[in-house]
């Protein structure tokens, strides 16, 4: 179930970056998903790196950080040449 949900957060997430990255960015519903738990898994590395916390439930700053690494994710694809 844990997986499920993991999915359905990555959905909403790269949705969400999606629509606010500058530019078009044409991507199926599964490829969204995919770039919010990527996104989502960048964001909380990062922070793992910045902060002696380890995970826990998530939280609003912890969503936006994961939008913001999908945005990122984004990006880096883009410059690959890969979206």
């Amino acid at each position: 179930m844990q997986y499920v949900s993991m999915a359905a957060v990555g959905l909403v997430v790269g949705i969400l970056a999606r629509f606010f990255y500058p530019g078009k960015v044409e991507l199926g519903l599964i490829m969204s998903a995919v770039l919010g738990v990527a996104g989502a898994f960048l964001a909380g590395f990062i922070g793992n790196l910045l902060s002696k916390q380890s995970g826990g439930p998530l939280r609003p700053a912890g969503f936006v950080y994961s939008i913001l690494g999908a945005m990122l994710v984004i990006f880096l694809a883009r410059q690959f040449g890969l979206a």
